[in-house]
């Protein structure tokens, strides 16, 4: 078996059986695309199949300058999968990166804004522009609903489903999901709709796309970016902040407030609760609060 059928072997897989999308697929071709480089260049002639532990190791030691602790977890899970996929077509009976470690990492806690952070951004937008309601709306749609930015760029007009109180998000893995968004949220996005996006002149293919350019055609994540990134500036926020800003805000606001973990982590589209645990972490005096609220002894 060589190695450039393999890895389309299991970019086929990635894409039919586990249902990724392309940047998801990309990443994980990526990580073997490396390896496979590395073999190359030290003439190391070994098939998938018959590559040892031994050989990975050296692989992992010798690109382990160039990348820091995290991204270099990030490859050896990535090469791990795809070993994980032999396994499963059964070319291979064991995983040759089983004993190999990852660095140890720590969980980063997410960036998050105040509330009147998100009003001073917002308060910045110059809404004399039509691009300004168009981002006012994109803001509002994010936190309120705490969108990924690719989720927001990929919104449809057939997504919205206002008479019900919720929006059809397309998640990772094209994993659907609705998610509730409120009525202030749902004026911003028509009002933008009938009053901006109407005298767009939409370019074919983007007719049912929610949020366009100038030019008719969907936003990019970098113009996302640029926009909140400007916003800061002009705001004076000091802080590193993302459109994922938006999206850790809602979740730890809502947590604060009370919000069962589980309803956030089906908002969020987490496939996992312990990925949205981690704002559990952020206000310890909101796991107090709860205890003091709830347990049946707490006034003894």
């Amino acid at each position: 078996m060589k190695w450039v059928s393999s890895l389309q072997d299991y970019q086929f897989y990635l894409k039919i059986e586990k249902g990724l999308a392309k940047n998801s697929i990309d990443s994980y071709s990526r990580d073997v695309k490396k390896l496979i480089l590395y073999l190359e260049e030290h003439e190391i002639t070994v098939s998938p199949i018959k590559i040892t532990e031994d050989t990975i190791q050296q692989f992992i030691y010798s690109i382990s300058k160039q990348l820091n602790a995290s991204s270099q977890a990030r490859l050896i899970s990535g090469i791990r999968n795809f070993f994980d996929f032999l396994i499963f077509e059964e070319y291979r009976k064991e995983n040759p990166t089983d004993l190999i470690e990852a660095p140890k990492i720590g969980r980063k806690l997410p960036d998050t804004l105040a509330i009147e952070e998100i009003d001073l951004l917002v308060n910045s937008i110059d809404l004399s522009k039509p691009q300004g309601e168009r981002n006012r709306t994109m803001l509002e749609t994010l936190y309120s609903c705490g969108l990924r930015v690719s989720e927001l760029i990929s919104l449809q007009l057939s997504d919205l489903f206002f008479d019900e109180g919720f929006i059809r998000v397309i998640g990772k893995g094209n994993k659907q999901r609705f998610v509730p968004i409120n009525f202030q949220t749902q004026k911003y996005i028509e009002f933008y709709i009938h009053t901006i996006r109407i005298h767009i002149e939409v370019q074919k293919n983007f007719e049912d796309t929610v949020f366009l350019n100038r030019r008719g055609k969907n936003l990019s994540r970098v113009m996302i970016f640029t926009i909140i990134k400007d916003l800061a500036i002009k705001a004076g926020i000091k802080k590193k902040i993302s459109p994922h800003t938006f999206r850790h805000s809602f979740a730890t606001h809502l947590l604060e407030r009370g919000a069962d973990l589980r309803a956030i982590q089906q908002m969020l589209g987490h496939e996992s609760i312990t990925t949205t645990e981690i704002y559990m972490h952020l206000d310890k005096s909101f796991l107090k609060e709860v205890v003091n609220t709830f347990h049946p002894r707490k006034n003894n």
